[in-house]
């Protein structure tokens, strides 16, 4: 987001905790002292910030006092230091789990992890600092994000694919949601620009879910392996994380095998983006081919990034 709203001549200010060179930079945490300094002057805050380890085996307690707690903070700063909007980058996660069904932001139930649940807070939080500063606010629940310069699941599959040692998956008609970086800056700026947004809550995703084996065969043609013409079988899949799960018991710690990254690879995760569709109009212009391929190359990293007036 920074280096977008660089390129265009845009004054912008961007909160890091380490020291960084440049006057665009400032240094703090999301624990307090430097946040309200950080947000004087500033028209628009994208609060991207936290801790994103998304595994029900998390802390809870970090999850608590970085995703709910420190959006708290960044909130109460930005109020008081007269910012007019804010877009907070929620996550689906932040609903109950959607098993077979493909949900949209009105699901209901509980969050099923501690990220999950510090996100659904800082929802109602972030809603509420609104209401109460007269900001214009907005909740972007984001499907699973992947692309340039990303850390996550698929970044993680295809360094694996590329090595050779990721198996091809079966095909079990699983959908899972998906979003890649550039629509979610492109989403991020038009929540913030529309008046239609202030106060609302909406996912954002590929409106197309793909299959774990259509994820692979696309990382696969992207990093030039021939296609696969052999699969391990979904119940192989499944005894080897459940292995997991017990040696990873005696061992005392998590394995990369068990029970809840075989039902990340196999199970389905669909998330309909039609309200902000139906509402501002938005829809990802990135589908997966194309996604995969710009995210094998060069990368930027990601960063909270706010611009002043």
């Amino acid at each position: 987001m920074l280096a977008c709203l660089q390129a265009e001549g845009k004054d912008c200010r961007a909160l890091s905790r380490t020291e960084n060179a440049g006057k665009e930079w400032v240094c703090s945490d999301l624990s307090g002292p430097g946040l309200l300094n950080a947000c004087k002057g500033v028209n628009t805050v994208f609060h991207c910030a936290g801790y994103a380890h998304a595994f029900s085996s998390s802390d809870p307690d970090v999850h608590w006092r970085i995703n709910f707690e420190g959006t708290r903070n960044l909130l109460t700063a930005a109020g008081e230091a007269g910012v007019r909007r804010f877009v907070f980058l929620s996550s689906v996660k932040a609903m109950a789990e959607p098993r077979d069904a493909c949900v949209d932001e009105d699901w209901p139930g509980e969050p099923a992890t501690p990220y999950g649940r510090a996100k659904r807070s800082a929802e109602a939080a972030v809603l509420e600092a609104g209401a109460k500063y007269g900001m214009h606010v907005v909740n972007l629940r984001l499907a699973m994000v992947y692309g340039r310069g990303g850390r996550g699941n698929l970044e993680r599959m295809a360094r694996g694919i590329r090595a050779g040692w990721f198996p091809p998956l079966p095909e079990t008609g699983n959908r899972r949601s998906l979003v890649h970086v550039d629509d979610v800056v492109a989403v991020m700026r038009l929540a913030a620009q529309v008046p239609a947004a202030n106060g609302r809550t909406y996912i954002a995703a590929d409106p197309r879910a793909y299959s774990g084996r259509e994820i692979y065969d696309a990382i696969r043609e992207a990093v030039g392996r021939a296609p696969a013409r052999w699969r391990v079988p979904a119940i192989l899949l499944r005894c080897g994380g459940k292995l997991g799960d017990g040696v990873g018991r005696l061992a005392g710690r998590t394995l990369p095998l068990n029970s809840e990254v075989t039902e990340r690879l196999l199970g389905s995760a669909c998330y309909s983006p039609a309200r902000i569709e139906r509402e501002l109009g938005w829809r990802a212009g990135v589908d997966l081919a194309e996604g995969v391929r710009e995210m094998l190359g060069a990368g930027l990293g990601g960063m909270n990034t706010s611009y002043p007036r």
